[in-house]
């Protein structure tokens, strides 16, 4: 074997060990998915055992995101501490009680408990699994593996939503007992738990950051991680990390402080993606679907199983995704998932407004014609298809990689927090907008879909090849 193929036989096994080593990461990112769309089966059967109307079961539905919101703040804290690996296992572990204490909830209340603590397990799980892929990750193929995040969230969904199928279908209904006297939504959250044992597993045979172990001076180990995932001598690439960290001082959120309202302009850029993310409506989608289209006129059961072909078209246009972040960068993406992402909600928010009203059960709702009914379903997978392939995945690439490496998991975390206050914000507003006229939630999504245009045109910069060690330069 010549020298040039020793070489890339070298790094073929690097990229190789990174792929794993990101795949295990984003195990973290499958959970997300499942843990906050395994509810999605189960709503209406949790309102009427537990007796509740429209908005207190709009904060249930969302009480998992104000955790998910909490857990990121103080991931990044806790990573900076204890380690990326560390902050996986403790995700592991809350994951793992949230599914069990929610399939065993004998009120609202302790339901929300279980669900803000499964909430506290995402939002750590959505700070560090980007991070730590970006960290392990060559800059030439980091996009894809850090768009592996996404693909897993939407494999999450996926598996969430046909295990509620499954559930909902062999005990004929989410009310239904289904084994041991526990009905069929209490065996959905149930579920959860076998992926959350997984996850620890998994997280325990996996080595930590590089970026980490510089900040703690763990050279040797540093350079062992960096070799396995880069090939080739990795000394420049060791001082290139400590330029970066730049101080003595550990790693802290004053280091996010700037002149533009308190903070860095970067990490401003940052809290608008996430925000932009959740504005667009997105997990309206996942979280109310089988709702939405029973309010429509679809039965339970058909409703449940176009939520699962939704989260189908959710992971095929990730890996369309993926197959082109790295060769088209993410900034022309991102555009043109906005523009189709606004002109998809543009015409669900006309059918919908447009359509006749009837009042079923007490409430009014909104009657989709032959027509307006399929037209109504394409458009959703349209506007599925637009964010799947630009801001579902690549809001997390970013995030994972824009940051420079001192301030990465803070920033990150701040970002991760926000864009979970903007996801409880339409999950808890829903409710009402939907009673109020879908029309107007669909337009209000609409709009926040051409805003994102305007501002990735504006804010966003290229991050397409770049060393995460030179994120902090101009």
């Amino acid at each position: 074997m010549t020298d040039s193929e020793t070489v890339a036989h070298e790094k073929r096994r690097a990229h190789a060990k990174a792929l794993m080593l990101a795949g295990v990461a984003a195990i973290g990112g499958f959970l997300f998915g499942f843990d906050t769309s395994i509810i999605n089966g189960a709503v209406s059967a949790i309102g009427k055992d537990f007796g509740i109307g429209s908005i207190a079961l709009g904060f249930v539905v969302s009480s998992a995101l104000l955790g998910c919101a909490v857990g990121a703040w103080f991931a990044g804290q806790l990573s900076n501490a204890l380690g990326r690996v560390r902050v996986m296992l403790i995700a592991a572990i809350l994951f793992f009680i949230s599914a069990i204490g929610s399939a065993l909830a004998v009120a609202a209340w302790d339901l929300v408990i279980w669900r803000v603590i499964g909430g506290l397990a995402v939002g750590a799980a959505s700070v560090i699994a980007p991070a730590y892929i970006a960290e392990i990750s060559p800059a030439n193929m980091r996009g894809r593996l850090g768009s592996l995040q996404q693909l897993a969230i939407v494999s999450g969904i996926f598996v969430a939503l046909l295990a509620d199928f499954v559930f909902a279908t062999a005990a004929g209904g989410a009310n239904e007992p289904l084994w041991w006297g526990l009905d069929a939504w209490r065996w959905m959250f149930a579920s959860a738990a076998i992926p959350a044992f997984a996850y620890g597993i998994m997280a325990l045979q996996i080595p930590e950051s590089p970026r980490y172990l510089v900040s703690k001076h763990e050279l040797t180990r540093a350079r062992e991680v960096l070799k396995s995932v880069l090939g080739g001598n990795v000394d420049q690439r060791i001082t290139e990390i400590e330029r970066s960290l730049k101080s003595d001082k550990p790693p802290r959120m004053g280091d996010l402080k700037g002149p533009v309202l308190g903070l860095l302009p970067i990490v401003w850029v940052g809290i608008l993606l996430s925000v932009f993310q959740q504005f667009v409506g997105i997990n309206v989608i996942f979280y109310y679907s089988s709702t939405l289209w029973e309010a429509v006129g679809f039965s339970q059961s058909d409703s449940m199983l176009i939520s699962v072909i939704t989260s189908v078209t959710n992971i095929v246009t990730t890996l369309v995704a993926i197959a082109l972040v790295d060769k088209l960068g993410r900034k022309p993406l991102l555009l043109a998932g906005s523009a189709a992402m606004a002109v998809s909600l543009g015409v669900m928010a006309f059918i919908f407004a447009t359509a006749p009203v009837a009042d079923v059960a007490g409430k009014p709702q909104p009657m989709l014609g032959d027509l307006e009914g399929p037209i109504a379903l394409v458009a959703a997978n349209l506007f599925v298809f637009g964010f799947g392939c630009s801001w579902g995945p690549l809001v997390w690439v970013l995030l994972g990689e824009m940051f420079g490496n001192r301030i990465r998991a803070s920033a990150l975390a701040v970002a991760a927090a926000a864009q979970w206050v903007a996801n409880w914000t339409v999950s808890a507003t829903f409710p009402w907008l939907s009673e109020v006229g879908l029309g107007l939630a669909y337009g209000l999504y609409a709009g926040m879909a051409a805003l994102s245009f305007v501002f990735v045109a504006r804010a966003v910069r290229e991050t397409k090849g770049r060393e995460l060690e030179d994120m902090d330069r101009a």
